[in-house]
């Protein structure tokens, strides 16, 4: 039956939101939860879903099935991840019952100085060619995890990858107009047309077969040489010779001092439930502060998408990224108050900064004490009860267009993220890793695995998490459901680059929030609007002790699908 179009407006208005239907406004989501036993894999591509399932199926181990998933992605969505790019992970280990972060991010060139991007006349760092280019931490990042995770060799685990490179894949609808978009800007420079183009000119078309038969040598040579083959074999000097060519800065030594950290991922206790995050030089402790500020309300009695909702959390988002925009940075070269920031007294001062009818139109990052001085997601369980969630990038869409030699990949464009700005937390220098926008996230209850979940898309990740966290403890949605709620965004707020800040700024809203919120929101002074696309892409598995079951999600809007068996 046909519903008249005036009902659907009326239902948007009157019926309670709560899930993902953003056409009825019903309380479900788009689909189930995917329910399983023995393993579970989560992506933003079908094809890789399945590829980490056959890891799983074969006996690996749920970083097995990650580092098959990632370097799968690595050729089906170049767009947003690949070799050349960084990685970071929460690992839950169910033998120790503990989780384990790794920050694989690589740092800047040593000869690349901050007085250089001077005499340049630059006030930013470029986003494409070979300013921008830091030193890819991927590779390493999946042999520190399988070196202390792994079950299957390294040879078993990026074979999927490889025979997809030679034999080819039919790409995606989402996935070819992202990848046509990157032509123009990306193809004047050496190896891109080459390498990611169907006939010198072009990206692949939706449905269209690709192959890359370079990343596949490379894969191979990285499957049976190691990580050493990367950052010491030939590889590295392959991508040392393309960069000085290029005029750029990235070195043979620069590839050869590389290494990931493993670190202590940082949690905050939201409602009983203990939210976990990677420290700086990501930005994952955005999504704590905001967490830590939105406690001090009562969402029992607050709606989903009402004004007071949409108000609170966008003014929580404002204060925690003028902070975001001061401190976050590489703490090997900043003093980071991350104690203090994640303090829950600290996230009472900024709560009482608040007004609750107005939008904010002035803030300032808070005053630590003096003592204290585009992008994939996925996420994969195995029937031991161990559970991986990875996030990887390039940053940029495709990265910086610098694409070595007959490697089969393009190198980041993250140093992008650095200021230029003298004396600040994040300035650019010599071997320091810029700030990083991609995170991984995880939640525990009562020291057990509740859900691996992460929400890739630049600055919109931690206000993703945060909105995670809240449909589900504060809404009480499931897995799935709290993937498919409309989203909100929020711009306007300054940067680590040096951009200062435009408040009040614009609420982005996704279709699904009632008129009545939009009629409210302005007339508390926020500015509010539309926007397709930019609410970045979910994926998350969650663990049922009880009945020893893994519940998959994935995200709708894109070409996400959670399996399990």
């Amino acid at each position: 039956m046909r519903v008249p179009t005036t009902c659907l407006a009326l239902a948007l208005v009157l019926l309670p939101l709560r899930a993902g239907d953003r056409v009825t406004g019903q309380a479900f989501a788009t689909r189930s939860e995917v329910a399983a036993q023995h393993g579970m894999a989560c992506t933003s591509q079908p094809l890789v879903t399945q590829i980490a399932l056959d890891v799983l199926k074969r006996g690996g181990s749920a970083v097995d099935a990650a580092i098959a998933a990632d370097a799968a992605l690595g050729l089906m969505e170049p767009t947003g991840s690949g070799m050349g790019g960084d990685l970071f992970a929460l690992v839950w280990d169910a033998k120790t019952r503990k989780l384990y972060g790794l920050n694989a991010s690589g740092r800047s060139p040593k000869a690349l100085t901050l007085a250089h991007f001077k005499e340049l006349g630059l006030t930013h760092i470029p986003p494409h060619g070979p300013l921008p280019v830091s030193v890819p931490g991927c590779v390493d990042g999946w042999f520190e995890l399988h070196g202390k995770f792994g079950k299957l060799p390294m040879t078993e685990v990026l074979a999927p990858a490889i025979r997809y490179a030679r034999e080819g894949f039919p790409v995606s609808d989402l996935i070819a107009y992202y990848w046509d978009r990157s032509v123009p800007a990306l193809g004047k420079y050496p190896g891109f047309l080459e390498t990611f183009t169907v006939d010198g000119k072009r990206g692949p078309r939706s449905g269209e077969v690709f192959r890359n038969p370079r990343l596949a040598n490379t894969l191979e040579m990285v499957a049976k040489g190691g990580r050493d083959a990367f950052y010491q074999g030939e590889i590295a000097r392959k991508i040392a010779a393309y960069m000085k060519a290029q005029g750029g800065f990235l070195s043979y030594d620069d590839l050869a001092a590389h290494h990931s950290e493993w670190v202590q991922p940082l949690s905050v206790n939201y409602r009983g439930y203990d939210v976990w995050e990677l420290p700086p030089n990501g930005q994952g402790i955005a999504a704590l502060q905001m967490l830590n500020i939105l406690e001090g309300y009562d969402f029992s009695k607050i709606p989903f998408g009402s004004p007071r909702h949409v108000h609170l959390f966008t003014e929580a988002k404002k204060l925690v990224f003028e902070d975001r925009a001061k401190f976050y940075a590489d703490p090997a070269f900043a003093k980071v108050p991350v104690a203090w920031l994640l303090s829950k007294d600290y996230a009472a001062q900024r709560r009482a900064l608040i007004n609750e009818t107005r939008a904010s139109r002035r803030l300032e990052a808070g005053h630590p004490p003096l003592k204290e001085g585009d992008t994939i997601y996925l996420t994969t369980a195995d029937g031991q009860g161990n559970m991986v969630s990875l996030i990887q990038s390039n940053y940029r869409g495709m990265g910086s267009g610098m694409t070595p030699g007959d490697l089969g990949f393009c190198l980041q464009d993250r140093g992008e993220l650095f200021t230029l700005e003298e004396g600040q937390a994040n300035t650019y220098a010599p071997g320091k890793r810029p700030f990083h926008t991609i995170i991984p996230a995880f939640i525990t209850k009562d020291g057990e695995p509740f859900l691996s979940f992460g929400v890739m898309g630049g600055e919109f990740q931690p206000i993703g998490h945060v909105q995670i966290v809240m449909d589900l403890v504060d809404f009480h949605m499931d897995a799935q459901e709290a993937g498919d709620a409309p989203r909100m965004s929020h711009d306007g707020s300054p940067e680590p680059t040096g951009e200062k800040g435009r408040l009040p700024g614009t609420i982005q809203l996704e279709s699904g929030f009632p008129y009545e919120t939009v009629r409210a929101l302005m007339d508390m002074g926020h500015g509010v609007g539309w926007m397709l696309g930019g609410y970045g892409g979910y994926q998350g598995i969650r663990w049922d002790p009880k009945q020893k079951v893994y519940f998959g999600a994935s995200e709708s809007r894109k070409d996400g699908q959670a399996a399990g068996y």
